[in-house]
């Protein structure tokens, strides 16, 4: 039995004056075609039509190897293909301390948790936990705290901040700096490991993790900073999620569960730091950011300790409290710009970002290929996990227009039970509440990263281990599979295996 879909849109729900709860993208004829084909189907006899690329036109049909994620969309110009490779030189490029010979790579740190971008997205795809090696690089530590004055609980109310950064060690941890400065600090994780008997008798063993910081060089933490693990998330197919219609998403959206269905995803309304308004977020382990652009410039400063036009921090995430930080030297160079990346090096890296393809599926007429996705659906995994969209046809960039994309997800914000909580509250998410991760490429991950960590601190092993840490909203499809026999569960990974 397929799972029911959203049949009403609780736009009473959410307050936004700058969003709207309508497509006024499309005509009639194209919201009534648009509506048919993103139905869900109920038919698992066969492949649906356009199934195969995944990524709509854009989808990259070259061969599947460790690179399978840094293909440039398929539909972009050749003039494009030029940007896109420059972008990619970008995003691998090494930054480098100041002063140096290098004047264009100047700027890194002091404080930093990588140099390169390509350093936490391993080819474009997924982070690990550091797994007994003491390199983190692809995953780090936010750092959030309460608010400790009338003036920051008034801003955390009108939702002007999205939480408050630690008083020492600013938004994250950061491991590594530059010479003659100590790093803030090292993440040690542990593991204990709870075995779970599923329905037919089989026994899966998960692992739960515990997070401090051992060798703070700069004092202690905030007694209130909540510590938030996080791996890097893969980077295909986000310039087409940045051209899903919000109209779209906020149609999933039930914040107060009202059709009882046990599924309540909220949106997380977010300040757009590029505009000055307040809009939906839809990146990020907690869809706390709004566009691959102020995306991409948040990293360069918390992860790199690079400014940019839309955030200007040229000691990165430095604060007051890290005096030795802020009396080295920037990589600011006048004949460049008041910024160490000006505004073409963030055009480009933005352009890379938004045009790495999503790989084609594989094997998706194999029968148990098709038993799995009918399991998929049945067990209910498609409330939050949305298979289809079809994008704005007012883009930017017409690789984007009217694409039919299969992200396998709704962007929303849902509540994943206490086994998966972080305790640390991001603007509208709580401590418990997770954007629903897309799945596209999923099954390739092990061919990409060389690993098969999954989750947002990659503590499951397995997909099956990913799968039976749900709680929450979606305990009762964690359930479903659970309980279902080996040869169903073994299908379900299958269909997962082909996205």
């Amino acid at each position: 039995m397929v799972a029911a879909w959203p049949t009403a849109i609780f736009a009473g729900d959410i307050v936004s004056p700058n969003l709207s709860t309508v497509r006024t993208d499309l005509s009639a004829k194209d919201l009534a075609r648009v509506e048919a084909i993103t139905r869900p189907t109920a038919d698992f006899s066969r492949p649906e039509q356009f199934e195969l690329m995944q990524g709509g036109a854009g989808t990259s049909r070259k061969r599947v190897n460790a690179d399978s994620f840094s293909q440039s969309s398929a539909n972009i110009t050749f003039e494009e293909e030029g940007a896109f490779k420059l972008g990619n030189a970008l995003f691998r490029k090494n930054w480098v301390s100041s002063p140096s010979s290098t004047q264009a790579s100047d700027g890194l740190g002091p404080l930093f948790n990588a140099r390169a971008c390509q350093s936490c997205h391993l080819k474009d795809g997924r982070g690990h936990p550091p797994e007994g090696n003491p390199d983190a690089t692809s995953m780090f530590l936010r750092l959030a705290r309460e608010a400790s004055t009338d003036e920051e609980k008034v801003a955390r109310a009108e939702g002007r901040v999205l939480n408050f950064p630690d008083t020492t060690y600013g938004a994250q941890l950061q491991d590594l700096a530059v010479p003659s400065l100590k790093g803030e600090g090292r993440m040690r994780v542990t593991y204990a490991e709870t075995p779970v008997t599923l329905g037919d008798g089989a026994v899966v063993s998960l692992r739960k993790p515990s997070y401090r910081v051992e060798d703070l060089a700069y004092g202690p933490l905030d007694p209130t900073t909540t510590l938030s693990p996080r791996i890097s998330p893969p980077m295909i197919g986000l310039g087409l999620v940045e051209q899903i219609a919000p109209a779209d998403v906020l149609a999933h959206a039930d914040p107060y569960d009202r059709d009882g269905d046990g599924i309540s995803g909220k949106p997380n309304m977010v300040p757009d730091e590029l505009t000055g308004k307040h809009t939906l977020g839809i990146f990020g382990w907690k869809a706390q950011t709004p566009s691959i652009r102020q995306q991409s410039a948040d990293a360069f400063a918390g992860d790199i300790g690079i400014s940019t036009p839309e955030v200007p921090h040229h000691w990165g995430d430095c604060t007051k409290a890290e005096a030795d930080c802020l009396a080295l030297p920037n990589g600011v160079q006048e004949r460049l710009g008041p910024v160490e990346a000006p505004p073409p090096v963030m055009d480009l890296v933005t352009f890379y970002s938004q045009n790495l393809a999503v790989p084609a599926r594989r094997d998706i007429g194999r029968k148990d290929v098709l038993a799995g996705k009918q399991a998929f659906y049945g067990m209910g995994c498609i409330s939050c996990h949305t298979p289809k969209f079809v994008t704005r046809r007012d883009t930017p960039n017409k690789a984007q227009s009217f694409q039919l994309i299969w992200p396998y997800s709704d962007f929303l914000l849902h509540g994943m039970g206490e086994g998966l909580a972080d305790g640390q509250a991001v603007g509208e998410a709580t401590g418990n509440e997770w954007r629903t991760p897309p799945l596209w490429g999923i099954g390739l991950t092990k061919r990409v990263n060389g690993h098969t960590f999954f989750l947002h601190d990659g503590r499951a092993r397995s997909l099956t281990e990913a799968i039976l840490w749900h709680g929450g909203e979606a305990q009762k499809a964690r359930d479903r599979f659970a309980a279902a026999d080996a040869e169903t569960r073994a299908a379900l990974i299958k269909f997962l295996e082909s996205l």
